[in-house]
């Protein structure tokens, strides 16, 4: 568990500086990075992995190569016991997605990497395939990082990419061609990093189980319809006028005149500072997809009042894993805000040190936060924190 007073400064870069990392692969080209984990030993075991897919809360999927009904076909969860016994012996891989959000534990993996920003970490997949079991050549959209957790994978990667083209009526994407440039065989603690777009092909050698920390890419559309509807919310609700209205020559026209004055409407109301349009933009990049409430705690306002009355007595406490937090600096005369989960509390001189200290560490000790809610406006937001459910005391989750 990292110690909850200060940032980790341990990563999983192997010799390479954070710095370097960044500037010389980050986005750019893949890297192999030999122990990035020692002596790892994977937290889960096939047969775990196997039971979380058969939750309904688990996204997870079946890719088997040779399928009853056509080649690569794909299974979605929740899964029976039965699903299993069905599986050919070789030739298939499980896939569970959002691990770290199902199992807190996990978020020690993720944690390694938070020298990438926050905001552009999404999850944790748990891959197991038996021997000679893989999701066949493909691309991903996103950066990510592949770490062996059990057994060995041969991976082979074609870069620079030359094929990118499908195979057509699979349910999965397969590339029509792949011509690998490097290979490598990773054993438990070994780690392969790959930018978007690179060509890669990863076959099991053993009983193989892979971490995947992937990262968020947003598009462009999906950030600006995020932005869009929420400046949606704040337009007034005043309807259109046209008092200097004037006979129109053809009536099924919308005219010079009223697209100037409608496109100059939509405008205005659209019209938002850098503060407020940076607000908007957090809001967004935290709303979660998925609502994962269900599995986590929920306390009731009793005992809210007594962990905060008490909170100094209180060993650890951890950021929900599905929550996504990010924190706006004051700038100006905007006092900054603290964004959770799409929703935003403006901040002020009591509740910034509190907030700084949330968005910073993702374990925290209940003394250090006692200290920073001492006061009214820090217990407050961490009234509201804690009735959203955004922070749980990880012994009451076990």
């Amino acid at each position: 568990m990292t110690d909850s007073s200060t940032p980790s400064n341990e990563h999983v870069l192997g010799d390479l500086s954070v710095e370097t990392f960044l500037r010389d692969y980050w986005q750019k080209k893949p890297v192999l990075i030999r122990g990035a984990f020692p002596d790892f030993e994977s937290p889960l075991l096939p047969e775990e992995l196997a039971g979380l897919a058969c939750e309904a809360d688990a996204p997870s999927r079946l890719i088997v190569e040779h399928g009853e009904e056509r080649d690569w076909q794909l299974k979605m969860g929740p899964f029976t016991e039965e699903d299993f016994r069905a599986l050919p012996e070789e030739g298939y891989s499980l896939l569970v997605t959002d691990c770290e959000k199902l199992i807190p534990e996990l978020m020690d993996i993720v944690e390694r990497f938070r020298f990438v920003p926050d905001w552009r970490i999404d999850d944790l997949m748990v891959s197991y395939a038996p021997p000679g079991g893989s999701v066949g050549a493909h691309i991903d959209d996103y950066d990510v990082f592949l770490l062996q957790g059990r057994g060995r994978r041969r991976w082979q990667i074609e870069n620079p990419p030359v094929h990118t083209a499908y195979r057509e009526g699979l349910d999965v994407r397969i590339l029509t061609d792949f011509s690998p440039t490097d290979e490598w065989v990773l054993e438990p603690g070994d780690m392969l990093y790959l930018p978007p777009g690179i060509p890669h092909h990863g076959v099991a050698l053993d009983d193989c189980m892979t971490f995947s920390v992937g990262f968020r890419a947003p598009t462009q559309a999906d950030l600006v319809g995020g932005v869009c509807d929420r400046l949606a919310t704040l337009a007034p609700e005043a309807r259109y006028t046209d008092p200097d209205l004037a006979p129109a020559e053809n009536p099924g026209e919308l005219g010079a005149t009223t697209r100037k004055r409608l496109r100059e409407w939509v405008l205005s109301s659209m019209a938002a500072d850098s503060n407020q349009l940076d607000r908007l933009i957090a809001e967004t990049l935290t709303e979660r997809p998925v609502d994962h409430a269900v599995l986590y705690p929920h306390y009731h306002e009793e005992e809210i009042v007594g962990i905060l009355d008490h909170l100094h007595e209180v060993a650890e406490l951890q950021r929900t894993p599905a929550s996504r937090w990010l924190l706006l600096e004051p700038n100006g005369d905007d006092p900054g805000h603290l964004c959770i989960d799409g929703q935003s509390h403006p901040l002020d001189q009591q509740t910034l040190p509190l907030a700084r200290y949330l968005t910073q560490h993702l374990h925290f000790s209940g003394e250090a936060l006692a200290e920073r809610s001492s006061n009214a406006s820090a217990r407050i937001l961490m009234e509201q924190i804690l009735t959203a459910g955004q922070l749980l005391i990880p012994d009451e989750d076990e």
